[in-house]
Parts: structure tokens; C-alpha cells; sequence
């Protein structure tokens, strides 16, 4: 049985043609590919802590090295808007510093909190910084359903 041009595709095969015309490949953002890049080397800390977190501790659902706009973070939790950083020695460069704290502008002014925990931390107790962690992401300082936070000066 020959299979002739206009005979249907066998074993669910079909037309594996790119989509889009010529051939194109699929191009990840440079934020995804560095993403995928830093899953692969975490250093240490990172490597530990997420051990617990993946297994979502307090119902929460933690990603590890996500894209965020122009950015990608350490750890996020979606759900709750909140991005947890492991600074390490290199946060403590002056370029660093002026870095970070750009990211940390740009990811409050999209909704998100962010608590920075220090390797060191991690390293001498993963189990705390961890509970730390949970323990934050539960209690946020700010309940938007209470309105808007107090302002300065005014009683609570």
C-alpha cells in the first residue's frame, strides 16, 4: 500500500510543518532562557531552600527561578504576589546594590512584596528561613481587603 499525497496520516502523524511560514524556530525571551539557565546552576542555598519549598508548605505554591517582567526571581509565589530573594555576597557590590534596588522598585509597583533573605541565614537553618518564609507569605503586612494601610502619623 503506497501512501499517496492525498491519503490521511498514519499513527497520528500529521503536518509537523513551524507554524508561522518558512522555517522559524521558537525563540524564547532572553528572561526564559536565563530563567532555564539559573534552574540549572542554583548555588547551594537556593538548592536547600527550595527543597522545602517545592513541597508547599502552608498550601502555598513557591516557583523558583521565574521570569517577572524584565527580571527573574529566586522564588514567587503567584498566588499570594510574593517574591522571596537569597542575597548572597554579591548583592554587597555597590553595582549590585543600585541593581537590586531598581528590581525591587519595579517589582512593587507590580503588586508584588518581596523579602530578602540572606544566604548566610539559609545556610545556618534552612528549616527557620524557611518557616520565616511561610510565616511572611501568610501574614502579609497589608491586607487589601482591610483598605489601604494607615498613613503616617495616624493611629491604627
Amino acid at each position: 500500500m503506497n501512501a499517496g499525497r492525498h491519503d490521511p496520516p498514519r499513527h497520528g502523524e500529521g503536518d509537523r510543518a513551524p507554524r508561522g511560514g518558512g522555517d522559524a524556530r521558537f525563540v524564547a525571551r532572553p528572561e526564559v532562557a536565563l530563567a532555564r539557565k539559573l534552574r540549572k546552576d542554583t548555588p547551594l542555598p537556593e538548592r536547600m531552600l527550595w527543597q522545602i519549598l517545592r513541597q508547599r508548605p502552608g498550601g502555598f505554591k513557591f516557583r523558583r527561578q521565574h521570569p517577572i517582567g524584565p527580571y527573574v526571581v529566586d522564588f514567587c509565589c503567584l498566588a499570594e504576589r510574593f517574591i522571596v530573594e537569597v542575597d548572597g555576597s554579591a548583592h554587597d557590590h555597590p553595582d549590585r546594590v543600585k541593581f537590586d534596588e531598581r528590581r525591587v522598585s519595579f517589582l512593587k509597583e507590580n503588586g508584588f512584596r518581596v523579602l530578602r533573605v540572606s544566604a548566610r541565614r539559609v545556610l545556618r537553618d534552612v528549616s527557620d528561613a524557611a518557616d520565616a518564609i511561610v510565616a511572611r507569605t501568610a501574614s502579609p503586612l497589608h491586607q487589601p481587603a482591610a483598605g489601604p494601610p494607615p498613613r503616617a502619623g495616624e493611629a491604627i
